[in-house]
């Protein structure tokens, strides 16, 4: 569901919604928090399971501060600069074994000496409600204009949408 008084140039919501799961496999780095503002957000490496659309997982201490909160709010930016987003979720820890063994690699093994049977261990899985994504695909007349001080149209600046779901193939 496109704001067309907030989208700069045609935003292309399957685009952007493409190119999210792509920055996120990339550098999969989010500031993650509790949509409340009772905690401060803190930085998490996300598990993406190309099985689970609109679905998000962290490997994270039953202690964390964002364990047992529900309404999450999550924050990405890309490793250019060049794509941005926020995403609101419900969060719930889920320790199936089968999804912990799919997602576990030598990285979440580094923070869980104990391995998949770390009694702190926590999968926390967010399902994303609604996202709103931020393409900066500036034009060259835009960025010419950035660097001198003029004005850039919104049709020089790239793409924004809000969405409902981050589902590549589903209709925003």
């Amino acid at each position: 569901m496109a704001d067309p008084k907030h989208d700069a140039g045609n935003a292309d919501p399957q685009k952007l919604k493409a190119d999210l799961w792509k920055k996120m496999a990339d550098s999969p780095f989010l500031m993650v928090g509790a949509a409340d503002g009772s905690t401060h957000s803190e930085p998490l490496t996300a598990q993406l399971d190309p099985d689970q659309v609109d679905t998000l997982f962290f490997f994270v201490g039953r202690d964390n501060r964002v364990a047992g909160k529900d309404k999450l709010m999550l924050q990405f930016v890309a490793k250019g600069h060049d794509y941005f987003a926020c995403l609101a979720g419900s969060g719930r820890i889920n320790n199936d074994p089968v999804l912990i063994d799919k997602l576990w690699n030598k990285q979440v093994e580094a923070w869980f000496p104990e391995g998949k049977s770390d009694p702190n261990l926590g999968l926390l899985q967010v399902d994303i409600d609604s996202a709103e994504l931020w393409e900066t695909d500036m034009s060259l007349s835009g960025r010419v204009k950035m660097l001198f001080g003029g004005t850039v149209k919104p049709s020089e600046s790239g793409s924004h949408a809000k969405v409902l779901t981050t589902a590549e193939s589903t209709a925003a």
